[in-house]
């Protein structure tokens, strides 16, 4: 039984209400298009048809993978602390990303190989240096899973504010992603892994036997939380464990890239109605992406070619929460500024 408790947004009466502010707004009716659904959904889990977007803030969770001494990354796991490093100097695209949306920034060391020591935004929440190699053991204990999820959930508990975005650094991680997409999907894993930080076509189907024999070797794990366990990394139980709470406290879910969905996964494989709280930012241009939504039954705002990862799509899709918002409360009605409404169902603007 899941130790979190997610309502339906679900509220026929408050849906009405909503549909009728939005099309009373001086504008042919659903010619805001996706910003429509974006307002309704934000007024749904806010549960007013006041809908805010209030100190909004991103979580970027960084963590190390001890599947990366199978030859599974283009870059060497040092690459994981000398990119924390990057965020803390405020150097990363993330910190820029988030900067220019007025947007908190936390950056969580979930389990980095590495010793940072007590350093300025950083935030210590290490459950070890780094998992276990899964293809030769589970990446983590129930214990570490556990204390992962409780970690995450702990952290947003501590914040305010009304939106939550969420982020990830880890080389290795497009590996624990694919894995977990598979495992929890039926996916088959060719149609899961892509080249993550830019392996050749050799390194992808190399990556894609690793897996393969793992989900092999790990057969037995079927519950969502053994999944986890088997294959995830510190950084995506933790962010599991975050989105979790955050949806139970009724916070908007800004969903980033490939990491961020696959932890999603585990989540709403926990708690379906977490689904209800998740604005996706985008397609990730990694391979899997697009079919991990669609399992999902997710629609994202955008389609950049992204695939950084840190947190940096979800960013870039604030402006859209500020505009939904601002139109449902800024704009006139038909009534309030005289203007005349449409007549017929045929008629043209």
């Amino acid at each position: 039984m899941s130790a979190f408790h997610i309502v339906p947004t679900a509220s026929p009466p408050l849906a009405a209400q909503l549909d009728a502010a939005i099309d009373n707004k001086t504008k042919p009716l659903g010619s805001l298009g996706t910003l429509e659904r974006l307002a309704k959904q934000m007024g749904l889990i806010q549960e007013s048809v006041a809908v805010s977007v209030e100190r909004p803030a991103i979580l970027v969770f960084a963590g190390d993978h001890g599947v990366v001494a199978e030859g599974v990354s283009a870059y060497p796991q040092d690459v994981t602390w000398q990119m924390v490093e990057n965020f803390l100097s405020q150097g990363a695209a993330i910190n820029v990303f988030a900067r220019q949306n007025d947007c908190a920034l936390h950056i969580v060391d979930a389990g980095v190989a590495h010793e940072f020591g007590p350093r300025p935004g950083l935030i210590d929440r290490k459950i070890a240096a780094g998992t276990r190699n899964f293809a030769q053991a589970p990446a983590m204990s129930d214990a570490q899973c556990a204390s992962a999820i409780g970690a995450g959930a702990a952290l947003v508990a501590e914040l305010a504010g009304n939106v939550i975005g969420f982020g990830e650094m880890g080389i290795g991680n497009t590996t624990a992603a694919a894995a977990l997409m598979h495992k929890l999907t039926g996916i088959p894993v060719a149609a899961c892994v892509g080249a993550g930080t830019g392996l050749s076509h050799e390194g992808v189907r190399h990556k894609q036997r690793v897996i393969e024999a793992a989900a092999a070797l790990h057969a037995t794990a079927i519950d969502p939380l053994d999944v986890l366990a088997a294959f995830g990394g510190f950084e995506i139980a933790m962010m599991t464990g975050a989105m979790l709470q955050a949806a139970q406290q009724r916070k908007v879910l800004l969903i980033d890239g490939f990491i961020v969905t696959s932890a999603l996964l585990v989540a709403a494989r926990i708690e379906p109605a977490i689904l209800d709280y998740c604005v996706f930012a985008h397609c990730s241009d990694e391979a899997g992406h697009r079919r991990m939504l669609d399992a999902l039954e997710a629609k994202p705002l955008l389609q950049l070619g992204l695939r950084l990862g840190e947190g940096t799509g979800a960013a870039l899709v604030l402006p859209l929460l500020h505009a939904a918002a601002n139109f449902l409360d800024q704009m006139a009605t038909f009534a309030s500024a005289s203007v005349s409404e449409q007549t017929g169902k045929n008629a043209d603007d």
